[in-house]
């Protein structure tokens, strides 16, 4: 395993972590605690240091999980949590100092710690970038010993360029991968004129780069990648990193072609990510072990090389950039 810098925190973590979105069964099943303990300890005992969960997944189950883990094991591992998505509705009015005081304390409780290592706003509207106050909270929560860093939670380039204006904001979690590549232009740049620290999350375009879905794949009914293609309940970027899927699997297709060896293409867009110097760690999730060791195959993959690189933003540009580039 590889380490690198989360940014002003100091913490080194693992290139390749574990986001826990679907960890405890896939995404819209029962959480499984005997599942998600087998993966968490996959995860560790691969050199895996960093795992990211939320309020939100499994209805705390996984934070409880997450918690009861790291009290089990010897090594240093960093924790990250987010809060906020448990507002209903979930608007900017909704977010106040005193409700989300009360969602970090919830959250300590659920994993049993005195201290989050990270805590991340979890996708807020983009006006509450705009709210001091709310920032402010979370030095205070810094001083009473409660949260080590706070870190944000993005949709948007735009919010997250807001976000890291505030001076106490150490990470930004971003959605960013080979089909989703604009983090890469200016917000990469000034986060790391600012020392923070960049999370990338879906970078599989949910499961999209594995080069395993067809147009005859199907998903449950829980699953967000059947409900939320069109951003019924979440934004539509979450879920095959906003692209039309037929467009994606014609795009996956080319990429078949530059990359004719692998069975699975997963391993080279891990790869790409991590040729971004400024990301810190990459979090894909995984709903069985097999799928953790899966992932972290991309450390034995080589660098892609220029001709490679080139060849892959001759896809972007021809199925994606057009209808993705903009909008998030």
């Amino acid at each position: 395993m590889n380490y690198r810098k989360l940014g002003k925190t100091g913490f080194d973590i693992s290139e390749i972590s574990l986001g826990t979105w679907q960890v405890g069964g896939k995404w819209g099943d029962n959480f499984n605690h005997e599942t998600a303990d087998k993966i968490l300890n996959a995860a560790v005992d691969s050199g895996i240091n960093f795992i990211d969960t939320a309020d939100v997944y499994g209805d705390g189950e996984s934070e409880k999980a997450v918690g009861r883990f790291v009290k089990s094991r010897s090594e240093r591992i960093y924790v990250a949590t987010k809060c906020g998505r448990l507002l209903n509705p979930h608007t900017s009015d909704a977010y106040q100092p005193a409700v989300l005081r009360k969602f970090v304390e919830n959250s300590l409780k659920n994993m049993g710690l005195e201290t989050l290592d990270l805590i991340q706003l979890h996708c807020p509207p983009t006006e509450v970038y705009y709210r001091p106050e709310i920032f402010e909270l979370f030095d205070r929560l810094k001083d009473e010993g409660k949260i080590l860093n706070l870190g944000i939670s993005v949709e948007k380039v735009e919010e997250a360029l807001k976000g890291i204006e505030y001076q106490n904001v150490t990470s930004v979690q971003i959605i960013f991968n080979v089909f989703r590549q604009r983090p890469a232009e200016l917000f990469f740049e000034q986060a790391n004129q600012k020392n923070v620290g960049i999370i990338v999350r879906v970078p599989l375009a949910s499961g999209l780069l594995t080069g395993k879905f067809s147009n005859k794949s199907t998903f449950t009914e829980g699953d967000h990648r059947n409900f939320n293609r069109n951003g019924e309940k979440f934004d539509k970027g979450e879920t095959f990193s906003g692209i039309d899927y037929e467009t994606g699997l014609q795009a996956v297709d080319e990429l078949k072609t530059i990359f004719p060896n692998d069975n699975n293409l997963a391993s080279m867009a891990l790869r790409w990510i991590l040729q971004h110097n400024a990301v810190s760690t990459i979090i894909p999730g995984a709903s069985k072990p097999e799928q953790v060791n899966a992932n972290l195959e991309s450390l034995n993959y080589p660098d892609l090389s220029e001709e490679q690189l080139f060849n892959i933003n001759a896809v972007y540009d021809k199925y994606i950039k057009k209808s993705v580039h903009q909008l998030w």
